[in-house]
């Protein structure tokens, strides 16, 4: 089993360091001085455990890796359109992509069934660029749980969590999820077949769509924006917006607003991932996590005022700083 890792950051890094442990015939895709160092001196991983340092198969072009089984893709949402072209070389009659992004998936509507079945989402998939490029019958999801990060290149630090719950978009618990289950669970990382994982998708991107463009806009931790009366109430009835958008698709949340918003208040001084970009100058992942629930909202023909008004004001911000559009 062919498996590559294209986009080989703080995630791909750290999934890529386990499945090598194990024996997994593993390459990843980077760049720049994280590629460098990692073909120089292989990628170190630092966990609670401790520190290992294993060689790698990593390269910029992945013409160089050949065709795979498996192409997980664990880049920000809005850098995977651009790239399905140079992914091509990677991708046989029996390539799986996995689809390990945030914020509501390109493939949401394949295999969903009813009148929305084949529904395409622009906000996350301009011009159909994966749709046409990967087809979605190929795509297998996952729904990402591990927080790590790189902090010097070829060094990525793990911080917490071990599991990729996996999914087909049928629901069905096809052999191509479970061979990829078991490769992943031998590495030691916890990876179960979910028979509804728009469920899970929905219940993180609760979270990511309130809690990352309110610390953006305000600058704070989470442990004080979900605890502050003033932004606890906006993401509150952001997450509601968008529940009501969510059970109108479907889906079946399995704990309410409050329980959520207390969870990530439960994480502590935590800066998200749209508060680290912003101040590392990095593209910020807005569309992916907001764009994407207001454009369901309209398909669904769901009214979403306060995400409305966030997107308009983290939008900006991005502009001012040059890290959108």
């Amino acid at each position: 089993m062919k498996i590559c890792i294209f986009g080989a950051g703080a995630i791909g890094g750290y999934m890529g360091v386990k499945l090598a442990q194990a024996g997994a015939d593993v390459s990843l895709v980077a760049r720049g001085p994280h590629l460098a160092a990692m073909k120089e001196k292989g990628l170190t991983l630092i966990e609670e455990e401790g520190t290992v340092t294993v060689p790698v198969t990593a390269s910029e072009d992945p013409a160089d890796l050949g065709v795979q089984d498996y192409v997980i893709v664990t880049l920000k949402a809005h850098s995977v359109p651009p790239v399905v072209g140079r992914m091509q070389p990677l991708i046989g009659p029996q390539t799986t992509i996995v689809s390990g992004v945030n914020g509501v998936p390109w493939w949401y509507f394949h295999k969903i069934g009813g009148p929305l079945e084949g529904t395409r989402l622009e906000s996350v998939d301009p011009g159909n660029a994966q749709w046409d490029g990967f087809g979605p019958e190929r795509v297998l999801g996952c729904v990402v749980y591990p927080a790590a990060e790189v902090i010097e290149p070829g060094v990525v630090k793990h911080i917490e969590g071990n599991r990729f719950s996996l999914g087909e978009p049928d629901g069905s618990k096809s052999e191509r999820a479970v061979r990829l289950s078991e490769a992943l669970a031998r590495a030691g990382l916890k990876a179960p077949v979910r028979p509804r994982l728009r469920d899970e998708i929905w219940v993180k991107l609760w979270g990511n769509l309130s809690f990352n463009p309110i610390s953006a806009l305000t600058h704070a931790t989470l442990d004080v924006l979900c605890t502050d009366p003033g932004t606890r109430a906006v993401a509150r009835d952001m997450m509601l917006e968008a529940q009501e958008i969510a059970e109108k698709l479907g889906v079946k949340f399995p704990i309410d607003v409050d329980r959520r918003i207390d969870g990530g208040a439960a994480v502590g001084a935590h800066r998200t991932s749209m508060l680290q970009d912003l101040d590392a100058g990095r593209p910020m992942e807005i569309d992916a996590l907001l764009g994407s629930v207001q454009e369901l909202g309209r398909v669904t023909e769901t009214k979403t005022p306060t995400i409305d008004t966030v997107l308009g004001l983290v939008r900006l911000r991005a502009r001012v700083a040059g890290l959108y559009g």
